[in-house]
């Protein structure tokens, strides 16, 4: 991936549920993105899972997409598709993750 001066690296996280496997592994699910600020565009992204398989999914559903006009289609993607149990704590992630590049855009 070729770095643009108008790309920003962002990340968010979010506490993953006690009492399933994941968790015992790594208590917190992070979403880091890379985003043209100049569009809103998520130019590339990754998760802190532990499989590439998953990390590779779910990041394949948020690639390309606004992090601002596309949100209710993200949260609603990764809803309907990712159907494991830490799926509330992906789209918290994602959703601190918007927040923190909110905050930024708008300091």
């Amino acid at each position: 991936m070729e770095l643009k001066d108008s790309y920003i690296l962002v990340a968010g996280f979010a506490q993953l549920p006690k009492g399933t496997p994941v968790f015992e592994m790594q208590k917190s699910i992070g979403c880091i993105l890379v985003i043209d600020k100049e569009t809103d565009i998520i130019v590339d992204c990754t998760f802190t899972f532990i499989r590439d398989l998953t990390n590779e999914f779910i990041s394949s559903l948020i690639r390309g997409k606004s992090i601002i006009q596309d949100l209710d289609e993200i949260i609603n993607e990764v809803a309907r598709r990712f159907i494991v149990p830490p799926k509330k704590a992906v789209i918290q992630a994602i959703l601190s993750a918007r927040n923190r590049y909110i905050e930024n855009k708008e300091s």
